[in-house]
């Protein structure tokens, strides 16, 4: 009998106010938490702890990190408890060997995090631990390093991807001011989707020799990162879907892609 896999998803997790708000991507989020059987864990990889290691917390009371500035007071006083699973954190360690995996004290849970689990799973009580992304290494590697991570799913452990397909800040429309999305912006986006529905995984990590429009969505990679992960943890009978789609302020897609 094959084992029930626990989903692997990405979030494109956009403004971090998404935290304190209710609009069609937070409403999608906790739809997900609604639905999905409960994880043991989960395991998390945000484009913001993107740091020249790879890194994984061990604390068992990871600290709500407010990693951002010029937002209300109201998001600076949001906490999000979740404990910590030191055993999930040794496990990690274990499964990425030889790679050499520092088990972190000092990070804790950063808003590309609990921005979305404050949707997903809102009394925090699902163990979280944090994954870094290695900023020395090539998109490559972080496929690699998703396909170890893998059999976690098989015990129980929901992966968790947290960034944005498109991420283009220069480009956004800043100041409330609504604007429908770039043209470039859904046209990479549609070409991903083609190839995450088709399984062919090779241009999107090698998505700097996609042309101008991939440059345009990814002019840093610390966003895009995390869905290689994602997409890395899948089997090759699984199909993938995107519960929650559409793109903020013209340059920020919010797609949501989920494996399983």
């Amino acid at each position: 009998m094959m084992t029930r896999l626990t989903p692997a998803i990405f979030f494109g997790h956009g403004n971090p106010m998404n935290a304190i708000g209710q609009n069609s991507y937070t409403d999608g989020w906790s739809h997900l938490g609604q639905t999905m059987s409960r994880p043991k864990a989960i395991l998390s990889i945000s484009a913001h702890w993107y740091v020249p290691e790879t890194g994984v917390t061990i604390t068992t009371a990871p600290r709500t990190i407010h990693d951002f500035g010029g937002f209300p007071p109201a998001l600076y006083r949001v906490e999000y408890p979740a404990p910590g699973d030191p055993a999930l954190a040794r496990r990690v360690q274990q499964l990425l060997a030889p790679l050499d995996v520092k088990l972190d004290h000092s990070w804790g849970l950063d808003h590309g995090t609990w921005s979305v689990l404050k949707h997903v799973y809102p009394a925090a009580d699902v163990p979280v631990v944090q994954l870094s992304i290695d900023e020395t290494k090539p998109a490559s590697v972080h496929f690699e390093i998703g396909k170890k991570l893998a059999p976690l799913r098989e015990e129980g452990v929901l992966i968790v991807g947290s960034g944005n397909l498109v991420h283009n800040l220069h480009a956004y429309a800043w100041g409330g001011h609504p604007r429908d999305a770039y043209d470039w912006a859904l046209r990479f986006e549609e070409r991903a989707k083609e190839f995450i529905l088709a399984r062919k995984f090779a241009p999107l990590i090698e998505y700097e020799e996609m042309g101008p429009d991939a440059t345009l969505s990814i002019p840093t990679p610390e966003h895009y990162l995390p869905l290689l992960y994602v997409l890395a943890t899948g089997q090759a009978a699984e199909t993938a879907g995107f519960p929650i789609n559409g793109v903020d302020g013209g340059s920020i897609s919010m797609l949501t892609v989920k494996i399983g």
